[in-house]
């Protein structure tokens, strides 16, 4: 006699929550998920190092606190009123915005250059402790036994 029609049309369910549940459990998953939350705030404090610090050195050298006001052009004078009532006078091509976000993502990209050649030195330290490799125990074995023959 054959499982009830009902158990047999959730066997394909059942299959998919297991998988699913693997799929949650394994450890890529969570490296990847620890390492969103630990770039979200790196990203943070990246933002406070570039603000706090950078654009304060810009500001004794340029004498503004960032590019924003310097590398501005003045296209008109046109008044426009904006959604919640202010007003703005004139239209600007601000490439000092532009300057200011570049130095950012290059400070970004350095910072995270540094944390990766960190890395990658811990991890080549850990693997030159690994120990031989299959092909060195085999090679191993081969002169062993080729040695208990002679």
């Amino acid at each position: 006699m054959g499982a009830h029609p009902i158990q047999e049309a959730l066997n394909p369910m059942r299959n998919f929550m297991k998988e699913f549940k693997e799929f949650i459990l394994t450890g890529n998953l969570i490296e990847i998920a620890v390492g969103l939350i630990l770039a979200t705030f790196i990203g943070a404090v990246i933002k406070a190092f570039v603000e706090g610090v950078v654009l304060n050195l810009v500001a004794a050298i340029v004498g503004k606190p960032n590019f924003d006001q310097v590398a501005r052009i003045k296209l008109n004078d046109k008044v426009t009123t904006l959604d919640d009532g202010t007003k703005v006078v004139g239209t600007y091509l601000e490439f000092g915005k532009v300057i200011t976000a570049f130095i950012t993502l290059v400070i970004v990209g350095l910072v995270l250059f540094m944390i990766l050649k960190a890395y990658n030195k811990m991890r080549k330290k850990t693997e030159d402790v690994a120990g031989p490799t299959e092909l060195d125990l085999l090679t191993e074995i081969r002169d062993e036994l080729r040695r208990g023959r002679a």
